[in-house]
């Protein structure tokens, strides 16, 4: 079993950041991959950003050049730096984990971008 307890979202202006985390706990492999997917009302759940253990990433073509996905494998955390934040980007953020032989998913964390 696989816990996974997100943080960092909140209510910030067009153009603001926020750094969102997401630690994860319980039975791990080292071999993984974790990353960050949001919803939007109405809209269907999308990949943002993933990282592998081995630290290759893959972004969003909507993101690109403005949020950085890293980690933190002695942690087991993994980061979500959002900059140049639109209202476009307002979603609930997932965090999820998954290795050779199961997935998990967080419980979301809001990102509201409104002035």
């Amino acid at each position: 079993q696989v816990q996974l307890v997100e943080s960092g979202g909140g209510l910030v202006q067009p153009g603001g950041s926020l750094r969102l985390s997401c630690a994860a706990s319980g039975t791990l492999y080292s071999d993984n991959t974790m990353g960050w997917y949001r919803q939007a009302p109405g809209k269907q759940r999308e990949l943002v950003a993933t990282i592998t253990s081995g630290r290759n990433t893959v972004y969003a073509d909507s993101v690109k050049g403005r949020f950085t996905i890293s980690r933190d494998n002695a942690k087991n955390t993994v980061y979500l730096q959002t900059n140049s934040l639109q209202p476009g980007d307002t979603a609930v953020y997932y965090c999820k984990y998954v290795d050779w032989r199961r997935s998990y998913w967080g419980q979301g964390t809001q990102v509201t971008v409104s002035s």
